[in-house]
This record gives structure tokens, sequence and C-alpha cells, in this order.
């Protein structure tokens, strides 16, 4: 049973490495960062028997637990774990958890092919919220980037809407509105991360949770979001 879930990017740049202590956005990234691991600490605190990472990748498929994986295809030299075959979106998760809980507790990785229909999110979502008593799910994914490959600072309608749907589902833990998500729009709007954010609409389908929206803004012309759900229960 899903006990608690998160949602935050898989930006390169959450790593203090990619960019150095003063890069470019450095105040916007710390308060990212902060974000992100608040998060992190909801999903520990809910003391869940598993913790299921779920992000973007080639194929959807379970990851070994040893897995890591590095920044090498951005021509960064930092890795984490011993074997580099995590995608992006599981690498960053895995670096999150690590500076959060190096001992943590039993984690499963799982990649979501970027393309899949919301059928088989919503499918898997049910599958790993299954997988344990306690599940707490960290869904990796970022929002619209069409703003980064245009005119910087334009408007973009269509990444606004898509924004305002995604951070109006994440503020109320609406599975509804994040299933509701068209896979189309992801080519479009250069979106990474609807198929995991589907998958969390899954695995919450069933009982109400509470919401925390601890970030959604658009650093570097890219959105991204960060949020908590807690099972209503176990909110204290």
């Amino acid at each position: 049973m899903l006990i608690a879930a998160a949602v935050c990017p898989h930006p390169p740049l959450l790593v203090p490495e990619v960019t150095g202590a003063d890069g470019p956005g450095a105040d916007e990234l710390r308060r990212l960062r902060a974000a992100c691991r608040e998060a992190v600490a909801v999903l520990l605190g809910a003391a869940p028997d598993l913790l299921v990472v779920v992000g973007g990748a080639g194929h959807t498929g379970e990851y070994p637990p040893a897995a890591g994986g590095s920044l090498r295809d951005f021509a960064v030299p930092f890795a984490v774990g011993p074997d580099p075959v995590l995608p992006l979106s599981l690498t960053i998760g895995k670096w999150l958890l690590a500076r959060a809980a190096p001992a943590g507790p039993p984690a499963a990785w799982w990649g979501i092919a970027s393309g899949a229909a919301t059928a088989d999110c919503l499918n898997l979502g049910e599958k790993l919220a299954a997988l344990a008593p306690r599940v707490a799910l960290l869904a990796m994914g970022d929002g619209p980037g069409r703003r980064a490959r245009g005119v910087p600072g334009a408007i973009d309608p269509g990444a606004d809407r898509y924004d305002a749907q995604v951070t109006a589902a994440l503020a109320a833990a609406d599975p509804g509105l994040l299933a509701a998500l068209d896979p189309r729009r992801d080519e479009e709007l250069f979106v990474a991360g609807r198929a995991a954010w589907q998958v969390l609409a899954g695995a919450a389908a069933r009982g109400a949770f509470t919401a925390d929206l601890h970030y959604a803004a658009a650093p570097l012309e890219v959105s991204y979001y960060v949020a908590t759900w807690v099972r209503a229960h176990q909110a204290h």
C-alpha cells in the first residue's frame, strides 16, 4: 500500500559538482535542492518497508538494487554507485537518497519508458504500490522544457497550461489530474516526467492523501516541481 510519495526533478544541475558553488542561478538551485531534501525527508519519515524510485528511461523495467549511474553523457566526472547503468532520472534519484540516508530502507529502482501509454503507467503504479505493506514512492521527472529551446523569457501558453495542470494535481494530491495528462504533449513540450507522474497516479488511486507543494518554478526555462503526498491517516 502506498503510504507516501514525492515528486522531484532530475536535472544534472541538482548535483553541486556540476555547477560549483556560484554557478548560474546558484540561489535558485539552492532553493530547489533544499526542497528536494525536504521531500525525501518526508518519504523517509513515513517509515516505509520499501522505497520505490521510478523515472523515465529508454524502456520499462526494474534495475538491480546495486546499480549506479553517472553524468558522463553530460561531460561531468560524477558517478553514484559502482555500476553506472541507470538512466539520468534514477541517477539523480540515487544521489538524492544517498545524501539523505545512505543506510535507508530497501529500495526498488524502476525505469518507465518515456513514451509509455497512460494505461501502462497506471498499471505499473498499482503494481508497485502492492509490493509491500508500506510503500513510499519517489517519482523523478521534469516539466516542460520547450521554453529553453525557444527565445529565453518568451511567453509560452502551452507550457504554462501544462504547468498549471501539473501543479494543481500535485498541490491537491489528485491522481486523476495526473492521469489526464496527454502523452502526445511530451514531445511537443519536451516533458520528461509525465510517465513517472502517471505511475504515481496509479499507485495513489486508492486512498486519500494530504499534499504539500514544496517548489514549482522554471529556472533556466525548464519547469521543475517538488511535492509530497502522505496518506491521510499517516499525516501528523
